[in-house]
């Protein structure tokens, strides 16, 4: 049996399971750089092979979060091979194995910086595209992918079809992405293409703009604000600012398409002016509640010191 055989079986397997075109791509390039480094079939791969294609990995001193995606993409490999074709198989890939990853913040703007961005943004197209991703949330590949028909006017609803993991979600628009959107779909409305934000210029005019196309909007107007800016960055903002403003970490959770709650936890360490303004609002309370108690230690101290001093 050719080493490439069980692969090319996995990647039916994969578009049977109704994964993403993407997510099967990424799949398919990682088993075919393993097995290209292995030097015996796939099927007789041990920990022996997992562990040095792991230093291998670092010896080329590929990043953490790479390392374990290829050792996750890897695992679930041969948990294919064992479980649908039956392989008499040891997963060769130890259950939670994998690297510590740091725990950074999420990179989020700051109110003066949000005005300074979009002051630089007058194109009424990329203005429409990143407030969404500011104000609604949507990831960066959901705009990209936006259609005409998702979007509910009256109700100032979008609707987000096959998001990360293939979820659906709603998301609301507020005032001014509103305003935003229908300026810019003025502009457009004698194109006849389903997706929302087109090419303007080129031999691509009027083609749907790729997510490169909108990254490097983002980097050519950052660079012109001044300010180290990401399409994630305005995504890490909105939940930020809604945080702030004492939105209830479920309501972010679903606005952002998370599907556990640990995820979004994590806006709690950036959030500092709602801790800031819980904390002195609980210690408010335990100050009006052990007043008393300072208020007496204070009177015993004074009648020790008399009969101290008696």
């Amino acid at each position: 049996m050719e080493p490439t055989d069980p692969i090319a079986r996995y990647r039916r397997y994969l578009k049977r399971r109704n994964y993403s075109v993407c997510t099967v791509k990424n799949y398919m390039n990682i088993l075919s750089n393993f097995s290209g480094w292995l030097q015996l079939p796939v099927e007789d791969v041990t920990t022996r092979e997992t562990d040095a294609y792991m230093e291998h990995l670092l010896r080329r001193r590929r990043k953490p979060k790479t390392i374990n995606c290829h050792l996750g993409c890897i695992h679930a490999f041969y948990d294919y091979l064992i479980e649908d074709e039956r392989m008499p198989l040891i997963n060769p890939v130890r259950k939670n194995y994998r690297l510590r990853l740091p725990r950074p913040l999420p990179k989020h703007l700051r109110d003066a910086q949000v005005v300074a961005l979009f002051k630089e943004i007058d194109d009424t197209r990329d203005r429409a595209m990143f407030m969404l991703m500011l104000r609604c949330g949507l990831r960066v590949e959901e705009v990209a992918r936006l259609t005409v028909d998702a979007i509910e006017y009256r109700s100032r609803q979008l609707y987000v079809f096959n998001g990360k993991g293939s979820k659906d979600r709603v998301v609301y628009l507020s005032e001014d992405a509103l305003v935003a959107l229908e300026a810019y779909m003025q502009k457009r409305k004698w194109f006849k293409d389903k997706r929302v934000f087109l090419v303007r210029k080129g031999p691509l005019r009027g083609k749907p703009i790729s997510v490169r196309g909108i990254q490097k909007r983002i980097e050519y107007y950052a660079q012109k604000a001044g300010i180290e800016v990401s399409c994630h960055h305005l995504r890490h903002t909105m939940a930020t600012q809604l945080l702030n403003a004492d939105a209830d970490l479920v309501t972010i959770q679903d606005l952002l398409g998370h599907s556990k709650i640990t995820t979004t936890q994590c806006y709690c360490r950036v959030s500092n002016l709602k801790v800031q303004r819980d904390y002195y609002k609980a210690i408010k309370v335990v100050l009006q509640r052990t007043q008393p108690i300072r208020e007496n230690h204070v009177e015993l101290d004074e009648k020790e010191i008399t009969l101290g001093r008696t």
